[in-house]
Protein backbone atom coordinates (compact mmCIF):
# COMPACT_ATOMS: atom_id res chain seq x y z
CA UNK A 1 0.00 0.00 0.00
CA UNK A 2 1.09 3.54 -1.03
CA UNK A 3 1.83 5.87 1.97
CA UNK A 4 -0.70 9.32 1.56
CA UNK A 5 1.10 12.30 1.04
CA UNK A 6 2.02 14.04 4.13
CA UNK A 7 3.36 17.10 4.41
CA UNK A 8 6.99 17.83 5.93
CA UNK A 9 6.04 19.77 8.91
CA UNK A 10 3.52 17.48 9.32
CA UNK A 11 5.62 14.35 9.53
CA UNK A 12 8.00 16.18 12.24
CA UNK A 13 5.06 16.58 14.33
CA UNK A 14 4.27 12.86 13.90
CA UNK A 15 7.86 12.02 14.54
CA UNK A 16 7.50 14.08 18.07
CA UNK A 17 4.86 12.11 19.17
CA UNK A 18 6.39 9.01 17.82
CA UNK A 19 3.04 6.76 19.16
CA UNK A 20 -0.29 7.39 20.84
CA UNK A 21 -3.17 5.52 22.33
CA UNK A 22 -6.07 7.21 21.18
CA UNK A 23 -6.59 9.13 17.77
CA UNK A 24 -9.89 10.56 16.61
CA UNK A 25 -9.76 11.90 13.18
CA UNK A 26 -12.50 14.97 12.11
CA UNK A 27 -12.86 15.19 8.09
CA UNK A 28 -13.69 18.74 7.33
CA UNK A 29 -14.33 20.76 4.28
CA UNK A 30 -16.23 23.84 4.79
CA UNK A 31 -17.51 23.21 8.54
CA UNK A 32 -15.99 26.77 9.99
CA UNK A 33 -19.55 27.35 11.66
CA UNK A 34 -19.31 23.75 13.74
CA UNK A 35 -16.27 21.84 13.53
CA UNK A 36 -15.06 24.30 16.67
CA UNK A 37 -17.69 22.77 18.95
CA UNK A 38 -16.93 19.33 18.03
CA UNK A 39 -12.57 19.79 18.42
CA UNK A 40 -13.99 21.21 21.91
CA UNK A 41 -16.44 18.38 22.29
CA UNK A 42 -13.59 16.27 21.47
CA UNK A 43 -10.59 17.44 23.47
CA UNK A 44 -13.11 17.78 26.61
CA UNK A 45 -14.19 13.89 26.11
CA UNK A 46 -10.78 12.69 25.87
CA UNK A 47 -9.50 14.55 29.05
CA UNK A 48 -12.42 13.77 31.15
CA UNK A 49 -12.46 9.87 30.42
CA UNK A 50 -9.05 9.05 29.42
CA UNK A 51 -6.44 11.20 31.19
CA UNK A 52 -4.15 8.84 31.21
CA UNK A 53 -4.00 8.08 27.64
CA UNK A 54 -1.42 10.00 25.00
CA UNK A 55 -4.33 11.23 22.52
CA UNK A 56 -4.06 13.03 19.15
CA UNK A 57 -6.82 15.25 17.10
CA UNK A 58 -6.59 14.63 13.58
CA UNK A 59 -8.72 17.48 11.08
CA UNK A 60 -8.12 16.40 7.63
CA UNK A 61 -9.88 18.94 5.41
CA UNK A 62 -10.30 18.45 1.92
CA UNK A 63 -9.73 21.93 0.83
CA UNK A 64 -11.39 24.10 3.03
CA UNK A 65 -12.07 28.22 1.84
CA UNK A 66 -14.59 29.13 4.71
CA UNK A 67 -11.43 29.46 7.56
CA UNK A 68 -12.63 25.96 8.86
CA UNK A 69 -8.74 24.94 9.23
CA UNK A 70 -8.38 28.80 11.62
CA UNK A 71 -11.51 27.27 13.62
CA UNK A 72 -9.73 24.13 14.28
CA UNK A 73 -6.28 26.02 14.93
CA UNK A 74 -8.34 28.40 17.42
CA UNK A 75 -10.70 25.71 19.15
CA UNK A 76 -9.75 24.72 22.64
CA UNK A 77 -10.84 24.58 26.40
CA UNK A 78 -8.98 26.97 29.00
CA UNK A 79 -10.45 25.81 31.97
CA UNK A 80 -10.23 22.30 32.31
CA UNK A 81 -11.66 22.75 35.76
CA UNK A 82 -15.36 24.01 34.53
CA UNK A 83 -15.70 20.46 33.29
CA UNK A 84 -14.29 18.77 36.61
CA UNK A 85 -11.36 17.03 35.06
CA UNK A 86 -7.87 16.87 35.34
CA UNK A 87 -5.61 17.55 32.27
CA UNK A 88 -2.37 16.88 31.19
CA UNK A 89 -1.91 18.81 28.12
CA UNK A 90 1.36 17.19 26.66
CA UNK A 91 -0.36 14.40 26.42
CA UNK A 92 -2.69 16.09 23.47
CA UNK A 93 -1.70 17.26 20.37
CA UNK A 94 -3.83 18.74 17.52
CA UNK A 95 -3.18 18.13 13.85
CA UNK A 96 -4.79 20.15 11.08
CA UNK A 97 -3.42 18.68 7.94
CA UNK A 98 -4.72 18.37 4.05
CA UNK A 99 -6.11 15.27 2.45
CA UNK A 100 -4.90 14.29 -0.87
CA UNK A 101 -6.66 12.37 -3.83
CA UNK A 102 -10.34 12.36 -4.49
CA UNK A 103 -12.40 15.14 -2.99
CA UNK A 104 -14.66 12.85 -0.66
CA UNK A 105 -14.73 11.71 2.87
CA UNK A 106 -13.24 8.05 2.56
CA UNK A 107 -10.09 10.30 1.00
CA UNK A 108 -10.48 12.11 4.51
CA UNK A 109 -10.52 9.03 6.20
CA UNK A 110 -7.31 7.06 4.06
CA UNK A 111 -5.20 9.84 5.96
CA UNK A 112 -6.78 9.50 9.40
CA UNK A 113 -6.02 5.71 9.03
CA UNK A 114 -2.18 6.40 7.54
CA UNK A 115 -1.28 8.42 10.95
CA UNK A 116 -3.20 5.66 13.30
CA UNK A 117 -0.80 3.35 11.78
CA UNK A 118 1.79 5.65 12.03
CA UNK A 119 1.48 6.03 15.61
CA UNK A 120 0.81 2.29 16.28
CA UNK A 121 -2.22 3.65 18.47
CA UNK A 122 -4.56 1.03 19.90
CA UNK A 123 -8.18 2.86 19.27
CA UNK A 124 -9.18 5.04 16.58
CA UNK A 125 -12.84 7.25 16.37
CA UNK A 126 -13.98 9.49 13.58
CA UNK A 127 -16.69 12.21 14.17
CA UNK A 128 -18.55 14.27 11.56
CA UNK A 129 -17.54 18.11 11.33
CA UNK A 130 -20.99 19.35 11.01
CA UNK A 131 -22.39 17.83 14.40
CA UNK A 132 -24.15 20.48 16.80
CA UNK A 133 -25.32 17.75 19.43
CA UNK A 134 -22.29 16.36 20.07
CA UNK A 135 -21.08 16.14 23.79
CA UNK A 136 -17.85 14.76 25.48
CA UNK A 137 -19.79 11.85 26.38
CA UNK A 138 -19.48 10.57 22.93
CA UNK A 139 -15.86 9.98 23.02
CA UNK A 140 -16.00 7.67 26.08
CA UNK A 141 -19.24 5.86 24.59
CA UNK A 142 -17.14 5.04 21.18
CA UNK A 143 -13.60 4.53 21.95
CA UNK A 144 -14.42 2.67 25.79
CA UNK A 145 -15.68 -0.76 23.87
CA UNK A 146 -12.25 -0.97 21.68
CA UNK A 147 -10.32 0.10 24.87
CA UNK A 148 -11.43 -1.92 27.20
CA UNK A 149 -13.60 -4.54 25.72
CA UNK A 150 -11.13 -5.46 22.76
CA UNK A 151 -14.34 -4.57 20.14
CA UNK A 152 -13.08 -3.96 16.58
CA UNK A 153 -15.86 -1.78 15.86
CA UNK A 154 -18.29 0.32 17.45
CA UNK A 155 -20.98 1.92 15.31
CA UNK A 156 -23.02 4.52 16.37
CA UNK A 157 -26.73 4.17 17.41
CA UNK A 158 -28.57 7.66 17.83
CA UNK A 159 -32.02 8.85 17.79
CA UNK A 160 -32.90 11.13 14.76
CA UNK A 161 -35.72 12.76 13.53
CA UNK A 162 -38.64 10.49 11.50
CA UNK A 163 -37.49 12.26 8.22
CA UNK A 164 -33.67 12.86 8.54
CA UNK A 165 -31.68 9.71 8.13
CA UNK A 166 -33.88 8.61 4.73
CA UNK A 167 -31.10 6.80 2.67
CA UNK A 168 -30.33 4.80 5.97
CA UNK A 169 -33.91 4.02 7.10
CA UNK A 170 -35.37 2.62 3.84
CA UNK A 171 -32.14 1.41 2.02
CA UNK A 172 -29.04 1.07 3.74
CA UNK A 173 -30.20 -0.33 7.13
CA UNK A 174 -32.54 -2.68 5.15
CA UNK A 175 -30.19 -3.90 2.82
CA UNK A 176 -27.28 -4.55 4.88
CA UNK A 177 -29.43 -5.77 7.86
CA UNK A 178 -30.77 -8.27 5.61
CA UNK A 179 -27.44 -9.09 3.64
CA UNK A 180 -24.99 -9.96 6.41
CA UNK A 181 -27.37 -10.66 9.31
CA UNK A 182 -26.47 -7.81 11.93
CA UNK A 183 -28.62 -5.36 13.19
CA UNK A 184 -26.24 -2.02 13.03
CA UNK A 185 -29.05 0.84 13.18
CA UNK A 186 -26.87 3.52 11.40
CA UNK A 187 -24.37 1.85 8.71
CA UNK A 188 -23.99 4.78 7.63
CA UNK A 189 -23.51 7.26 10.10
CA UNK A 190 -20.89 8.97 10.68
CA UNK A 191 -19.50 8.84 13.91
CA UNK A 192 -17.38 5.60 14.27
CA UNK A 193 -14.75 3.70 16.48
CA UNK A 194 -12.41 1.47 15.65
CA UNK A 195 -9.37 -0.82 16.58
CA UNK A 196 -6.01 0.61 15.16
CA UNK A 197 -5.75 -3.71 13.90
CA UNK A 198 -8.89 -2.69 11.94
CA UNK A 199 -7.92 0.84 10.55
CA UNK A 200 -4.42 -0.62 9.20
CA UNK A 201 -6.86 -3.43 7.62
CA UNK A 202 -8.75 -0.79 6.43
CA UNK A 203 -5.86 0.71 4.97
CA UNK A 204 -4.34 -1.88 3.07
CA UNK A 205 -7.52 -2.49 1.29
CA UNK A 206 -7.60 -1.45 -2.67
CA UNK A 207 -10.10 1.19 -2.91
CA UNK A 208 -8.92 4.12 -2.81
CA UNK A 209 -9.26 5.53 -6.37
CA UNK A 210 -12.74 4.25 -6.57
CA UNK A 211 -16.28 5.47 -5.13
CA UNK A 212 -15.15 4.51 -1.73
CA UNK A 213 -13.43 7.69 -1.63
CA UNK A 214 -16.37 10.22 -2.19
CA UNK A 215 -19.69 9.39 -0.62
CA UNK A 216 -19.09 5.60 -0.31
CA UNK A 217 -16.37 5.29 3.18
CA UNK A 218 -18.86 4.28 5.72
CA UNK A 219 -21.14 1.82 4.45
CA UNK A 220 -17.60 0.29 2.83
CA UNK A 221 -16.29 0.36 6.51
CA UNK A 222 -19.48 -1.39 7.99
CA UNK A 223 -19.60 -4.26 5.91
CA UNK A 224 -15.65 -4.83 5.82
CA UNK A 225 -15.63 -5.16 9.70
CA UNK A 226 -19.28 -6.96 9.59
CA UNK A 227 -17.79 -9.26 6.54
CA UNK A 228 -14.60 -9.75 7.95
CA UNK A 229 -15.43 -11.03 11.08
CA UNK A 230 -14.31 -8.64 13.13
CA UNK A 231 -15.74 -7.87 16.71
CA UNK A 232 -18.73 -5.42 16.05
CA UNK A 233 -21.36 -3.50 18.34
CA UNK A 234 -22.75 0.05 18.45
CA UNK A 235 -23.43 2.81 21.17
CA UNK A 236 -25.87 4.86 21.82
CA UNK A 237 -25.24 8.23 21.75
CA UNK A 238 -28.68 10.43 22.03
CA UNK A 239 -29.50 12.65 19.48
CA UNK A 240 -28.01 13.69 16.31
CA UNK A 241 -28.39 16.83 15.22
CA UNK A 242 -26.13 18.24 12.09
CA UNK A 243 -26.68 19.97 8.76
CA UNK A 244 -29.45 17.91 7.44
CA UNK A 245 -31.10 18.54 4.07
CA UNK A 246 -34.63 17.81 2.63
CA UNK A 247 -34.86 14.66 1.21
CA UNK A 248 -36.31 15.98 -2.08
CA UNK A 249 -33.60 17.73 -2.79
CA UNK A 250 -29.64 17.53 -3.06
CA UNK A 251 -29.64 13.48 -2.93
CA UNK A 252 -28.48 12.19 -6.16
CA UNK A 253 -24.89 12.28 -6.42
CA UNK A 254 -25.04 10.71 -2.65
CA UNK A 255 -27.29 7.94 -3.02
CA UNK A 256 -25.51 7.08 -6.26
CA UNK A 257 -22.19 6.38 -4.34
CA UNK A 258 -23.75 4.79 -1.35
CA UNK A 259 -25.74 2.12 -3.33
CA UNK A 260 -23.19 1.90 -5.67
CA UNK A 261 -20.64 1.23 -2.92
CA UNK A 262 -23.36 -1.23 -1.34
CA UNK A 263 -23.81 -3.16 -4.78
CA UNK A 264 -20.24 -3.39 -5.27
CA UNK A 265 -19.39 -5.22 -1.83
CA UNK A 266 -22.45 -7.18 -2.69
CA UNK A 267 -20.25 -9.01 -5.48
CA UNK A 268 -16.79 -9.01 -2.99
CA UNK A 269 -18.46 -10.72 0.07
CA UNK A 270 -21.15 -12.73 -1.84
CA UNK A 271 -19.63 -15.93 -0.37
CA UNK A 272 -20.65 -14.30 2.68
CA UNK A 273 -24.16 -13.12 2.68
CA UNK A 274 -25.85 -15.90 0.19
CA UNK A 275 -26.00 -18.35 3.12
CA UNK A 276 -26.80 -15.98 6.00
CA UNK A 277 -30.70 -15.97 6.65
CA UNK A 278 -32.53 -13.72 9.15
CA UNK A 279 -30.80 -11.00 11.42
CA UNK A 280 -29.38 -10.77 14.96
CA UNK A 281 -29.15 -7.81 17.25
CA UNK A 282 -25.31 -6.88 17.61
CA UNK A 283 -23.94 -5.42 21.40
CA UNK A 284 -25.33 -2.10 22.43
CA UNK A 285 -23.80 0.56 24.78
CA UNK A 286 -24.71 3.34 26.42
CA UNK A 287 -28.25 4.18 28.47
CA UNK A 288 -31.03 4.82 26.06
CA UNK A 289 -33.20 7.84 26.65
CA UNK A 290 -35.59 10.28 24.99
CA UNK A 291 -34.77 13.35 23.40
CA UNK A 292 -35.76 16.43 21.71
CA UNK A 293 -35.05 16.61 18.16
CA UNK A 294 -34.84 19.28 15.09
CA UNK A 295 -37.96 19.03 12.49
CA UNK A 296 -36.68 18.10 9.02
CA UNK A 297 -39.20 19.73 6.72
CA UNK A 298 -40.37 17.56 4.04
CA UNK A 299 -42.78 18.75 1.04
CA UNK A 300 -44.27 14.85 -0.21
CA UNK A 301 -46.15 16.24 -3.23
CA UNK A 302 -43.20 17.82 -4.42
CA UNK A 303 -41.38 14.22 -3.75
CA UNK A 304 -44.50 12.49 -5.87
CA UNK A 305 -44.05 15.00 -8.73
CA UNK A 306 -40.15 13.80 -9.08
CA UNK A 307 -41.07 10.41 -8.94
CA UNK A 308 -43.89 10.24 -11.99
CA UNK A 309 -41.68 12.49 -13.68
CA UNK A 310 -38.90 10.06 -13.49
CA UNK A 311 -41.28 6.95 -13.95
CA UNK A 312 -42.57 8.98 -17.87
CA UNK A 313 -38.80 9.20 -18.65
CA UNK A 314 -36.87 6.09 -16.92
CA UNK A 315 -39.79 3.17 -17.87
CA UNK A 316 -37.67 1.95 -20.80
CA UNK A 317 -34.92 1.37 -18.54
CA UNK A 318 -36.34 -0.37 -15.77
CA UNK A 319 -38.55 -2.55 -18.00
CA UNK A 320 -35.58 -4.18 -19.31
CA UNK A 321 -35.09 -5.90 -15.08
CA UNK A 322 -37.70 -6.22 -13.84
CA UNK A 323 -40.64 -8.50 -14.03
CA UNK A 324 -43.88 -6.51 -15.62
CA UNK A 325 -46.82 -6.98 -12.87
CA UNK A 326 -43.89 -5.02 -10.91
CA UNK A 327 -42.90 -2.47 -13.92
CA UNK A 328 -46.78 -2.34 -13.93
CA UNK A 329 -47.51 -1.27 -10.72
CA UNK A 330 -44.96 1.32 -10.86
CA UNK A 331 -45.57 2.86 -14.35
CA UNK A 332 -48.96 2.78 -14.41
CA UNK A 333 -50.95 2.28 -11.04
CA UNK A 334 -48.57 4.81 -8.91
CA UNK A 335 -48.98 7.58 -11.71
CA UNK A 336 -52.40 7.64 -11.68
CA UNK A 337 -53.18 7.05 -7.78
CA UNK A 338 -54.33 10.37 -5.80
CA UNK A 339 -51.43 11.97 -3.73
CA UNK A 340 -52.53 10.98 -0.13
CA UNK A 341 -53.25 7.58 -1.35
CA UNK A 342 -49.99 6.72 -2.94
CA UNK A 343 -48.04 4.21 -1.51
CA UNK A 344 -45.47 2.20 -1.89
CA UNK A 345 -45.70 -1.49 -0.03
CA UNK A 346 -42.48 -2.50 1.54
CA UNK A 347 -42.33 -6.25 -0.08
CA UNK A 348 -42.49 -3.95 -3.62
CA UNK A 349 -39.85 -1.66 -2.52
CA UNK A 350 -37.49 -4.66 -1.37
CA UNK A 351 -38.00 -6.30 -4.52
CA UNK A 352 -37.51 -2.99 -7.04
CA UNK A 353 -34.12 -2.67 -4.83
CA UNK A 354 -33.29 -6.47 -5.31
CA UNK A 355 -34.07 -6.23 -8.90
CA UNK A 356 -31.46 -3.43 -8.76
CA UNK A 357 -28.92 -5.27 -7.48
CA UNK A 358 -29.52 -7.95 -9.91
CA UNK A 359 -29.25 -5.34 -13.18
CA UNK A 360 -26.14 -4.30 -11.49
CA UNK A 361 -24.63 -7.71 -11.16
CA UNK A 362 -26.11 -8.62 -14.84
CA UNK A 363 -24.01 -6.01 -16.10
CA UNK A 364 -26.66 -5.20 -18.81
CA UNK A 365 -26.77 -1.80 -18.62
CA UNK A 366 -24.65 0.87 -18.27
CA UNK A 367 -24.04 0.98 -14.80
CA UNK A 368 -23.98 5.01 -13.94
CA UNK A 369 -27.44 5.39 -15.98
CA UNK A 370 -28.92 2.82 -14.24
CA UNK A 371 -27.96 3.71 -10.83
CA UNK A 372 -28.92 7.07 -11.42
CA UNK A 373 -32.68 5.71 -12.50
CA UNK A 374 -33.42 4.44 -8.66
CA UNK A 375 -33.44 8.35 -7.77
CA UNK A 376 -37.03 8.84 -8.66
CA UNK A 377 -37.90 5.40 -6.88
CA UNK A 378 -36.28 6.25 -3.94
CA UNK A 379 -37.62 9.64 -3.55
CA UNK A 380 -41.14 7.93 -4.55
CA UNK A 381 -40.61 5.22 -1.71
CA UNK A 382 -39.71 8.64 0.97
CA UNK A 383 -42.86 9.60 -0.08
CA UNK A 384 -44.98 6.89 0.79
CA UNK A 385 -42.88 6.54 4.05
CA UNK A 386 -43.86 10.15 5.12
CA UNK A 387 -47.17 9.86 3.77
CA UNK A 388 -47.99 7.11 6.22
CA UNK A 389 -46.28 8.11 9.11
CA UNK A 390 -47.03 11.92 9.38
CA UNK A 391 -48.88 11.63 12.44
CA UNK A 392 -46.77 8.57 13.81
CA UNK A 393 -44.45 9.00 17.17
CA UNK A 394 -40.82 7.97 17.19
CA UNK A 395 -41.67 4.59 18.55
CA UNK A 396 -44.10 3.66 15.74
CA UNK A 397 -41.58 5.22 13.03
CA UNK A 398 -39.53 2.33 14.50
CA UNK A 399 -41.65 -0.08 14.21
CA UNK A 400 -42.18 0.50 10.66
CA UNK A 401 -38.34 0.38 10.11
CA UNK A 402 -38.42 -3.19 11.26
CA UNK A 403 -41.44 -4.32 9.68
CA UNK A 404 -39.40 -2.89 6.31
CA UNK A 405 -36.18 -4.79 7.67
CA UNK A 406 -37.93 -8.25 7.95
CA UNK A 407 -39.25 -7.54 4.12
CA UNK A 408 -36.17 -7.65 3.14
CA UNK A 409 -35.30 -10.47 4.87
CA UNK A 410 -37.89 -12.61 3.97
CA UNK A 411 -37.32 -11.41 0.19
CA UNK A 412 -33.61 -12.02 0.23
CA UNK A 413 -34.09 -15.78 -1.18
CA UNK A 414 -35.45 -13.97 -4.25
CA UNK A 415 -32.20 -11.84 -4.50
CA UNK A 416 -30.54 -15.27 -3.82
CA UNK A 417 -31.76 -17.31 -6.72
CA UNK A 418 -31.30 -14.88 -9.14
CA UNK A 419 -27.85 -14.05 -8.28
CA UNK A 420 -27.04 -17.52 -8.70
CA UNK A 421 -28.57 -17.77 -11.82
CA UNK A 422 -31.14 -20.28 -10.72
CA UNK A 423 -33.85 -18.07 -12.35
CA UNK A 424 -33.48 -15.72 -15.14
CA UNK A 425 -33.05 -11.97 -15.06
CA UNK A 426 -36.56 -10.92 -13.98
CA UNK A 427 -37.07 -13.15 -11.37
CA UNK A 428 -38.97 -15.73 -13.60
CA UNK A 429 -37.89 -19.73 -14.18
CA UNK A 430 -35.77 -20.90 -17.09
CA UNK A 431 -37.88 -22.27 -19.75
Amino acid sequence: MTNTKIADEVQERLAVITEADILVGIPSYNNAGTIGHVVRAVQAGLAKYFPGKKSVLINSDGGSTDGTVEAVHRASIEDFHSIFVTHNKRDFFKISIPYHGIPGKGSAFRTIFEIARRLNVRACAVVDSDLRSITPEWIDLLLRPVIELNYDYVAPYYLRHKYDGTITNSLIYPVTRALYGKRIRQPIGGDFAFSGDLASFFLEKDVWDTDVAKYGIDIWMTTTAVANHFRVCQSFLGAKIHDAKDPATDLSGMLYQVIGSTFDLMEIYHDVWKNIKGSEPVPTFGFRYAVGLEPVIVNYEKMIEKFRLGAKELSTIWKTFMPDDLHDFIHNELSRVPVRSFNIPDDVWAAIVYYFALACHGKKINREHLLKSLTPLYIGRVASFVIDTWNSSAAEVEEKIENLCISFENKKELLVKNWEGKTDSKGEQPK
